[in-house]
This record gives C-alpha cells, structure tokens and sequence, in this order.
C-alpha cells in the first residue's frame, strides 16, 4: 500500500473535503497530524526512534563518543566494535568521513582498545517495515580525548575546530499530495539527517513551525535562498541547509542547497528506493561543506628519513623486540640500519610525520628518551641523532 492509500484508509481522508466545509480550523489541524503519521510510518517506514528500556539509557554524546551496532556482547565483538567507534571519532574531529583510509590509522585502529575511556551496551527495540519487532545491541564507547589528539596529530589529521555551527534545516517533503515543511514538533521524521549530522560532528536545527515558515515551502521548493535566508535571521548562526525531497520515477529524490551567511557553498542532488538514505545525504554534504572551509590542516611534520638511535639492547632479541615495536607503530614506515656498536643502534626510520609525529607516538613504557649527556660512554651522537633506551 502506497503512502497516499495508507493515509485515506487509516485517517477518513476520503470525507475529508465534507469536514473542511463544516470544521475548517479543526479539519486543518487533522490533516497536519494525519500527514506527520503518514510521513513516520508509510513514506519512512521504521524511522520512529529506538524504544528505550527501562532503567538509564547510554548514548554517545560529544566529539569523544560514538556508538556502534554489534552481534553479541563478548570480547572479540567488543574490540571489533572499538575500532569502528574510534574511526567514528576520528572523522568527526577531522570532519574527514574517509578518515580510516588515512595513513597510519589502520595501525592505530588496531590498539583502539588503548584509547577507551569507558563503555556501556544499551538495547534498542524497534519495528521492521512488516511491523515486527526488532532488537538490537549498540556498543556506546566514551574515548580519553587527549589520547585521540595525540594520535590525531602524530598522523597530521586536519582538525575541524569547535565550537561547530548548528545550520537551520529547512526541508520540505512531498510524497504526492503536495510539499509540506518538517518543524520542530515532526523531528522523528527528519531523524536520518539529523542522526547522520551528529555521526559527522556536528548538529542540525530545525524551524519551529510558525505560519510564515509554514508558507515558505514554495521558496525551499523554487531554491530560493534569498527568502530562506531572510526567514532564517531569527536564528543563529546564519547557516542554513535547503532540500526537498520528493517522489521520482518510481523512487524519491533528493535536493539540496547549503548556504553559510548568504553564500551558497554546495549543491548537489541523490536519487534512490530509500528515502531515509537519501534523507540522510543532506547530512553528509553540508559536513563536507563546512569542514572544506573550516577544518584546518594538520601541523605534524612532513614524511621524511631521520636517523634515531636505540641504547639497552644486549642481545638479538632485544634488537627482536625493538624492530617489532617500531614497526607497529602508525608512523614508521621503513627501518634501514646506519650502524651498530656495542653500546647502541643508529636506524634510519622513514617517518610519515616527522620526529614530531614519532615523539607524540612514542610508548615510554617501551622506549625512554634519553639526553646527550645521559646517552651512557661510547654512544655517538655527533649526528644530532635523538637517543631512545629501550626498557
């Protein structure tokens, strides 16, 4: 059953015209609630928000959280879900949803566990597009910040700075009966862009709803920043993202406009079966909007060769041990060794952000950094090279 039937069977819209005549005020607002349902559970079927359980729910909340579906709640899910969170992480800081691509966070992708602050597993109740009931485990996962800040920039990661802007959504869908704007109070229906805006770090608003913004639909339906941005001015900041979404050759399609303080950043348009995907691409272009912008390159140092030297080694394990660490770190590239003395091991390391980089990556646990005049007798150090002991 298309959406337009589904409406008429479940709210009487085919006397509607009778009640308009007798009630028209009372009418109205029947004909507001009867579209809101019918947007919820027919144009977006499941899109209602998780049902909470009983008791306190966690949700990832800020810049250092994120939270991630897993099958079971043993160890091997919840490191596999660690990963995934910090990736989550990292790209909201950065404002790079490809972050994982990035070199050296593979690596470090693999010691996410090291980076947890905390952890909690809430499960979510929902409804299928059949109706039955569904069950999921969300892994919630707080990160220590200055621990992600260190491995963001010992890999040269663009920061996106706060405080992040919270741009108006102004969206009006249509799914045959005629454009109507997304408010305040109809937020369930727009929770794929809002849900996907906080997943890129950053918020969405929407209008409160007034009779005037009521009528601007056409002005969103034309692409008429000018007049959006003027009904716009009551909110701040003067950023404002403009679509609609509509019925298109036997799907949906989307389009979009994101304007920051008057100036039209980006446009672009998605087509597809799943309105709630295509919802959700709002999201996604006006974080790449405001991040090219706004996100700030990283200050590691550039990729180049540096000669380091190593003390404490007294045996081929021990040069076992250091090669294995120095390789598992996520900005060592390539060890080539210089030269070798009984006292200490001169490499050449091709790092991917300078010493800088290396020296925030560092594990003193493992290695210690030493000083000239602590390096011990008959360690050269001529070469300026930095001195690390392995412990």
């Amino acid at each position: 059953m298309d959406a337009g039937a589904w409406l008429r069977h479940h709210s009487g819209m085919n006397a509607l015209p009778n009640r308009l005549d007798k009630e028209p005020g009372m009418a109205r607002c029947r004909w507001m609630a009867a579209w809101v349902v019918a947007l919820g559970l027919a144009v977006l079927p499941g899109l209602a928000a998780a049902q909470r359980m009983e008791g306190d729910v966690a949700r990832a909340d800020g810049l250092y959280s994120a939270e991630v579906p897993v099958t079971s709640q043993t160890a091997s899910a919840r490191q596999a879900g660690f990963a995934r969170a910090l990736v989550q992480v990292l790209a909201k800081l950065s404002g790079d949803k490809n972050v994982a691509g990035r070199p050296g966070v593979g690596r470090e992708l693999r010691h996410a566990s090291d980076f947890v602050d905390g952890y909690d597993f809430r499960q979510d109740e929902g409804r299928s597009a059949s109706g039955a009931p569904t069950y999921r485990t969300t892994l919630v996962v707080r990160f220590k910040p200055s621990e992600v800040d260190a491995v963001a920039s010992a890999l040269g990661l663009p920061i996106w700075p706060q405080p992040r802007p919270k741009p108006v959504l102004w969206l009006a869908i249509d799914d045959g009966r005629g454009p109507r704007l997304v408010s305040l109070k109809q937020n369930d229906a727009a929770r794929p862009v809002l849900d996907r805006a906080i997943e890129r770090g950053y918020r969405l608003g929407l209008p409160s709803g007034t009779a005037a913004e009521q009528a601007a639909v056409g002005a969103i339906w034309r692409g008429d920043t000018g007049a959006i941005a003027r009904l716009s001015s009551r909110y701040s900041p003067p950023k404002q993202l403009i679509g609609k979404l509509y019925r298109h050759e036997g799907g949906w399609k989307a389009d979009w406009i994101f304007v920051d303080e008057g100036r039209v950043l980006s446009r672009w348009s998605e087509e597809g079966r799943d309105a709630r995907r295509l919802m959700a691409t709002g999201a996604e272009g006006t974080a790449d909007a405001l991040t090219r912008r706004y996100a700030k390159a990283g200050t590691a140092a550039p990729p180049g060769e540096h000669r380091v030297v190593f003390t404490g080694l007294h045996s081929a394990d021990d040069f076992i041990r250091l090669s294995a660490y120095l390789q598992s770190t996520s900005v060592v590239r390539r060890i080539t060794p210089v030269r070798a003395t009984p006292e200490a091991l001169e490499l050449e390391l091709d790092l991917l952000t300078g010493l800088s980089g290396f020296r925030r990556v560092v594990d003193e646990s493992v290695l210690a950094a030493v000083s000239d005049g602590d390096a011990g007798d008959g360690v050269e150090t001529a070469s300026n090279a930095p001195v690390y002991r392995l412990r």
